[in-house]
């Protein structure tokens, strides 16, 4: 899939079908999360791999009960790894750099699966600690998104985006807009 064309076609599923995805599949997901830009290329997140029911489903409990999760047949959490960006960038990179850092992780990896014909859908909204815990997340790690994986049981729905005029902005935010 073409890269523009691969924007165009990712969207949020919340309903999967029950089909593992392929090893291989998983691997590339994993790799652009890799490849992706990071401060310093510190790249200051960790990625858990969550495939196991119990494990998924607690993580639907962690995220009020979003189902869709466990339906999916893996998800991927985000944690943020400040340590990594603390030496050289301090509180800053600590605080901020390492959220931005898993962040963009994510959308990566967000987008490989949307260009290998899988589909996601990007959580945040979740009980940090409690997902913390559920991931073995050792002390000071945050998490930042869970991203379920999986084929989409429903077709695309694509939802409007604002238009460009009301996004963009030449230099200022101009009061009158």
């Amino acid at each position: 899939m073409e890269l523009f064309e691969t924007f165009q076609q990712r969207y949020s599923a919340r309903v999967y079908q029950k089909k593992l995805l392929s090893e291989s599949d998983l691997q590339r997901i994993l790799q652009a999360a890799n490849d992706a830009p990071s401060a310093g290329n510190m790249q200051a997140y960790e990625i858990v791999v969550v495939g196991d029911a119990p494990r998924k489903q607690a993580l639907v409990k962690a995220a009020w009960d979003q189902q869709f999760i466990a339906e999916a047949p893996v998800a991927l959490v985000f944690l943020t790894n400040p340590a990594r960006n603390a030496e050289r960038y301090g509180a800053r990179g600590a605080n901020l750099y390492a959220v931005q850092d898993a962040t963009i992780a994510c959308a990566y990896a967000q987008l490989a699966a949307t260009a290998l014909g899988l589909a996601t859908c990007w959580v945040g909204a979740y009980d940090d600690e409690a997902v913390a815990r559920i991931v073995n997340a050792p002390a000071g790690r945050r998490p930042v998104a869970v991203l379920p994986i999986g084929y989409a049981a429903e077709p695309p729905r694509r939802r409007p985006r604002r238009p460009l005029k009301e996004l963009i902005h030449a230099e200022t935010i101009h009061p009158t807009l």
